[in-house]
């Protein structure tokens, strides 16, 4: 069996354990230290492994060494977790992605950096994922469908054949997407909400048929907007 490959996680909470769980009984990767942003350094350990400040990654875990995970949720649309997504990327490092090995997925999937895909998705052939995208257990992804950078599909999502999801978007638990729809960037979608239709960026939708909310997007999950 080859070495495995040594793996920092970045982040203390419920995702960053999970992805611990996931990564270490799952995967070709060694975790080995977990990272933080210093203000938020409470503890020296975690899981019995090291704890280091962000800020000093580098010195103690070279990107030449060393792969990244970033384990954080869907906190202010995504922005959160892509904010530190981007961060390890200009340090240097690779960020690795979770496959679950008990995920179907066809062959000619392309699937991008620092994804966490779990247990029983379906991923259709030729579907796109994007980087920085979680998709927690037991979604349908459909043929030829894309979702695209930043995005966060929770459980039992159903996205139909020839879909797109923009950027940052969030779809709620139960929620579906009709063949053929293209959902904005920055949209939020409620549980169980069903779209049949285009969608309007940095806008809400819920119920059955879906309806936009005048409330937006970004100012319900406290996003500045420009």
């Amino acid at each position: 069996m080859s070495e495995r490959k040594k793996l920092i996680i970045i982040g203390m909470g419920e995702t960053a354990c999970l992805a611990y769980e996931y990564f270490t009984h799952d995967s070709e990767y060694e975790v080995v230290a977990f990272a933080v942003e210093g203000a938020y350094y409470t503890q020296p350990t975690f899981y019995d492994l090291p704890v280091c400040r962000l800020e000093e990654i580098q010195t103690h875990y070279p990107p030449n060494k060393f792969t990244a995970f970033v384990a954080l949720s869907s906190g202010r649309l995504n922005r959160d977790r892509t904010k530190l997504y981007l961060s390890l990327k200009e340090k240097g490092y690779q960020l690795a992605s979770y496959v679950s090995s008990k995920a179907f997925v066809w062959h000619n999937v392309k699937i991008g950096e620092n994804c966490f895909i779990l247990e029983n998705n379906t991923l259709q052939p030729f579907v796109e994922v994007g980087n920085n995208v979680i998709l927690w257990s037991g979604n349908h992804i459909g043929h030829r469908s894309k979702i695209l950078d930043h995005c966060f599909i929770t459980s039992h999502v159903v996205i139909s054949g020839f879909c797109t999801v923009g950027e940052y978007s969030f779809l709620g638990v139960n929620s579906a997407i009709a063949d053929n729809t293209t959902l904005a960037k920055d949209n939020f979608i409620g549980m169980g909400a069903v779209i049949n239709k285009n969608t309007d960026e940095n806008t809400i939708y819920t119920g059955n048929p879906a309806q936009p909310s005048k409330l937006s997007a970004k100012k319900f999950c406290k996003v500045k907007e420009s």
